[in-house]
């Protein structure tokens, strides 16, 4: 059975008094009152110099144009399919931006970087579509790689991966879809397994907490179930496995609750990922395509406020539940931050953690650790032109939420007028 959390206030869960001092601030903050700036420029952009700026404008400039987005995604696949050597160019740009290198060793300085601010990194190995065996072993193989490095480094709280990784996209969509499997497909389904269970296995061995992450729905039954699997195997005295749920999905609020009645009934802590969701567009084109109806919310109303509601549901379930707010929404951040207040909940509670994407909501990580919230970002890392899907996934996102877009480049636009780089006006 879980072991009972003591009271927060005898949690000892603190790295030498810091804990303490935050949770002394809270108390002395009116409960009404209480409200983070996330428009504090200069803690926000503080360890960017004037030249680091610069090219943060120019990459936001850039990708806040719908059109020119569209083109360089056109080309870049285009030389991609013609062997064009594009990656010199790609590696001075986007690349840099949004992913911390193309090996560990070269993530380096931007975990030393963001540690230097008491934000955590996530190594995420962002290498897709592949369809070999030998591939798939390769990527479980990278992945252990970043749970051996992130072993007794404070800077480097979670590892992550994908189940699509290191598995044959056929498999998980019939798997997920009830179909059955012949011979082969089983050999390829145990094979899965395998490599799921020894990533997993060695962040147990290790004390390594580990994200799955959550991807199109026609193939998340086959993660949920390998995800509860390992919940249950492995999160008997502490969470350390992850599955993640995108809150865009109009059902995933009541599978939150679900898992976490399942998880106290058989004895395990329930360890989530909360995000809104990456594939809204693909998932409401292959419905309409194949006449099913849509699994997303028909709107962002919906969206937020089952976000929301999953937010608080496992704050008031904070003992048998270990959570992640993985979003770059403020008016969810900002929520999620008041009730920890009004619970006197310390900030650095060890089951309440923030995560956005490196390159990013910079405004909202760094206030977040100013105040000695648990964040960390999420660093792509991988060969340039294995990342180059990801990267066009993150412009053509961004693209798609102007209003993103538009606060990123707000921001951007009056740190470089306070630092006069700018005119005013």
């Amino acid at each position: 059975m879980i072991k009972q959390i003591p009271a927060i206030d005898n949690l000892g869960l603190f790295d030498c008094n810091f804990g303490d001092k935050f949770e002394a601030e809270m108390n002395d903050l009116p409960t009404q009152d209480f409200q983070l700036d996330f428009q504090d420029t200069a803690t926000a952009f503080a360890d960017k110099t004037d030249a680091e700026l610069r090219q943060k404008y120019l990459v936001f400039k850039m990708m806040s144009s719908a059109r020119l987005v569209d083109w360089a995604t056109r080309f870049t696949n285009f030389a991609i399919k013609y062997h064009l050597p594009i990656e010199w160019a790609i590696k001075r740009t986007v690349f840099k931006h949004f992913c911390g290198g193309e090996t560990i060793e070269e993530c380096e300085k931007v975990i030393e970087k963001l540690g230097a601010s008491r934000i955590g990194t996530i190594l995420d190995y962002s290498v897709e579509g592949k369809f070999e065996e030998e591939d798939f072993g390769r990527t479980k193989d990278e992945i252990i790689r970043t749970i051996h490095r992130a072993k007794s480094d404070a800077r480097i709280p979670f590892a992550v991966f994908k189940v699509s990784g290191i598995a044959p996209l056929g498999t998980l969509e019939k798997v997920s879809t009830g179909i059955e499997l012949t011979e082969k497909g089983k050999w390829k389904w145990r094979r899965i397994q395998d490599r799921v269970e020894e990533i997993c296995g060695t962040a147990y061995s290790l004390g390594q907490p580990v994200f799955i992450d959550a991807e199109e729905s026609w193939i998340q039954g086959a993660i949920d179930f390998l995800a509860e699997e390992m919940m249950k195997k492995y999160n008997r005295e502490k969470p350390l496995i992850y599955n993640t749920i995108q809150l865009y999905r109009a059902d995933r609020l009541e599978f939150l609750k679900k898992s976490h009645q399942k998880a106290l009934s058989e004895g395990y802590f329930l360890a989530v990922k909360l995000v809104r969701g990456a594939y809204m567009e693909k998932e409401r084109e292959r419905a309409e395509e194949k006449g099913y109806p849509s699994p997303i919310h028909k709107t962002k109303e919906a969206t937020d406020r089952d976000y929301n509601e999953a937010l608080l549901y496992c704050l008031e379930n904070i003992e048998t539940i270990s959570f992640v707010a993985g979003t770059h929404n403020e008016n969810s951040v900002q929520l999620l931050a008041r009730k920890m207040h009004e619970k006197r909940i310390p900030p650095n509670h060890q089951h309440v953690h923030f995560s956005q994407l490196y390159g990013m909501s910079d405004n909202l990580s760094y206030v977040l650790a100013k105040h000695g919230y648990n964040v960390s970002k999420y660093v792509p890392y991988g060969p340039v032109r294995d990342a180059i899907p990801y990267l066009i996934r993150r412009a053509q996102e961004n693209t798609a939420v102007m209003g993103q877009m538009s606060r990123e480049l707000e921001l951007i636009i009056r740190e470089m007028k306070r630092r006069k780089l700018l005119k005013k006006g």
